[in-house]
C-alpha cells in the first residue's frame, strides 16, 4: 500500500497537483493564458513545460491540454489573445473603432499612431518582455510561431507605412524604419527599466524623426 501511495504520488506530481478551486471554463482558460504569458516571459518558450504551467495555476497537465490541446496550440492562443487585446487598447487610443482601426490609419498622423503604441507598451512591461522573447526564438524556422510573427511583423509594418506622413523615405521603408526604432527603444527599456521611461525615451526619438524641437 505504501508502494502504492508513493507512486500516486510520483504520478500526481507529474500532472500538477490539482489543488486550485474550480473556475468557469473561460476563466480557467483565461487564468491559463495569463501564467503561461508570465512564464513564456521569463523564461522563454523552450523553457517552461506545460507542468510548470499546472503548478503555478495548481491544476493537473491534462486540464491544460483539455483546453488547449497541446502546448503550442496554447502559444498560439497567448499571442492571439494579446494581439487582439492590443488592436482594442490601440483603437480607444486612436479614438476610432476596433473594426475601423486599419481603414482609418491612412487618416492619421505617424506620429500619433506610434505614440498610441508606445502609450499602450509602457503599461505592460511583461507583455513587451514576452514579444520581445517570442519574436527572437521564432527566427528559428522549427519554431511553433515562426510564420506568425512574421506575418505580424509585416502588418505592423504596413500600419507604419499606411499612416499619413511626409517623411521622405518610402512607405514600406519607412514602416521598417519605425519598427526597427520602436523595437530599439523598447529593449533598452527592458534592460534598464528603473533609469529609463520609454514614453519620455520615445518622445526623444520621435522629436528627432519628425523634426520637432527638442523636448
Amino acid at each position: 500500500m505504501a508502494f502504492a501511495n508513493r507512486l500516486d504520488k510520483e504520478f500526481m506530481g507529474t500532472l500538477g497537483k490539482g489543488t486550485g478551486r474550480r473556475l468557469k471554463a473561460e476563466e480557467r482558460k483565461l487564468q491559463i493564458i495569463d501564467v503561461a504569458s508570465l512564464l513564456i516571459s521569463q523564461r522563454g518558450y523552450w523553457g517552461i513545460s506545460i507542468r510548470d504551467i499546472a503548478l503555478q495555476c495548481e491544476i493537473t497537465d491534462t486540464a491544460i491540454l483539455h483546453h488547449f490541446g497541446t502546448k503550442e496550440h496554447l502559444l498560439l492562443a497567448i499571442i492571439e489573445k494579446r494581439d487582439e487585446d492590443d488592436r482594442c487598447a490601440f483603437a480607444d487610443e486612436l479614438g476610432v473603432k476596433r473594426d475601423d482601426l486599419y481603414t482609418s490609419i491612412p487618416q492619421i498622423e505617424l506620429e500619433a499612431v506610434c505614440s498610441a503604441i508606445v502609450k499602450r507598451n509602457a503599461k505592460q512591461p511583461e507583455i513587451v518582455r514576452l514579444y520581445a522573447l517570442l519574436s527572437a526564438e521564432a527566427l528559428q524556422p522549427n519554431h511553433p510561431v515562426h510564420d506568425y510573427f512574421a506575418q505580424r511583423e509585416q502588418q505592423v509594418i504596413n500600419t507604419f507605412a499606411s499612416a499619413k506622413s511626409d517623411m521622405e523615405l518610402p512607405p514600406l521603408v519607412r514602416g521598417r524604419l519605425l519598427l526597427s526604432l520602436m523595437d530599439g527603444v523598447q529593449l533598452r527599456w527592458l534592460r534598464d527599466m528603473p533609469n529609463i521611461d520609454l514614453i519620455t525615451e520615445w518622445q526623444t526619438t520621435s522629436a528627432f524623426l519628425f523634426k520637432r524641437a527638442s523636448v
